[in-house]
């Protein structure tokens, strides 16, 4: 085989091996180009299922306010709570937060135009007023259901991710403000730590309290013969047994009235130690780092999935 001859082939097998490699890539991009169709076409159909869901959401709380179902500020909140306390409290968190977030637009407002000392005292005030109502209105839905409270499903998955007996850590509260209120003085540091290990000790008692409550609850319910027999020894000890595991969830409204006790007392001592512009910006601060979670929540509930 001549030179020429050699010389051709190697160009036809080059330009044949191009060929292939040109058609792969086709290949892999069309399929690249399927799967993300049907990435976008499975991202849409979750928000809109997501769109659904919430305008179910919105017509369930417009009928329950239709029927009387939550809580009056101006009538008998345990009352109104009577029906249906989980979705009752549901709908006035929901009315809560939105105030909340009222409030909070208020307060930014003040801080951003330089306010005077007065007016912004005023906005703080306030925001914390409504702290104190949330306080109250879980120790009013506490009573008619505790296990929903506790387990944080008025609130976003992300939210329930940092949890800690109905509600947020007082402790880790104080550590992200340490970051975000500088300057401080060496005085209000020292206050802010000690406010910090106090509530440290606090949690770790309560906790504790807790753990110990489940293991006692666990072992009540592992105890004992279940009432299958039939034998009326069986059913009278299977009831006691019962009776024991009732008191003892009885006092889960209890655990969750200290902790509350514990996060409204940390936010009173905190606008002690700070100045009233440092007690706002604690407060925002407070509110974008939730707002975040919340956020975050969205996102994930709404990212796309293979």
């Amino acid at each position: 085989m001549c030179l020429f001859q050699i010389l051709k082939l190697n160009n036809k097998l080059k330009e044949k091996t191009a060929d292939q490699k040109t058609l792969r890539r086709l290949a892999q991009n069309r399929e690249a180009a399927r799967k993300s169709r049907l990435r976008k076409k499975a991202y849409v159909q979750q928000l809109e299922s997501s769109r659904l869901k919430l305008t179910q959401l919105e017509q369930e709380l417009q009928r329950a306010r239709q029927q009387g179902i939550f809580i009056s500020s101006s009538g008998d909140q345990a009352h109104s709570m009577s029906g249906n306390g989980a979705l009752a409290f549901d709908v006035e968190y929901s009315r809560w937060l939105e105030e909340h977030n009222r409030l909070i637009n208020e307060l930014r407002a003040a801080v951003n135009s330089h306010a005077g000392d007065t007016e912004l005292r005023t906005v703080v005030d306030n925001v914390t007023a409504q702290f104190d109502d949330i306080f109250r209105l879980k120790g009013i839905a506490a009573k008619a259901d505790v296990f929903h409270i506790l387990s944080g499903m008025w609130k976003t998955p992300a939210e329930r991710c940092f949890l800690w007996i109905g509600g947020f850590r007082s402790s880790e509260i104080l550590k992200l403000l340490v970051s975000q209120l500088e300057p401080l003085t060496e005085q209000q540091v020292a206050e802010i730590c000690n406010l910090q290990q106090l509530s440290q000790q606090a949690e770790d008692a309560l906790s504790q309290g807790m753990d110990a409550l489940q293991q006692s609850l666990a072992e009540t319910l592992a105890s004992g013969t279940p009432a299958t027999s039939g034998s009326s020894g069986n059913v009278a000890n299977y009831m006691g047994q019962m009776a024991m595991a009732m008191g003892k969830l009885g006092t889960l409204d209890g655990f969750l009235r200290q902790a509350d006790n514990l996060r409204q007392q940390t936010l009173q001592q905190m606008h002690r130690i700070l100045t009233t512009r440092q007690s706002a910006r604690a407060l925002l601060a407070i509110n974008d780092y939730f707002s975040r979670l919340r956020a975050l929540s969205s996102l994930w509930l709404a990212r796309p999935r293979e």
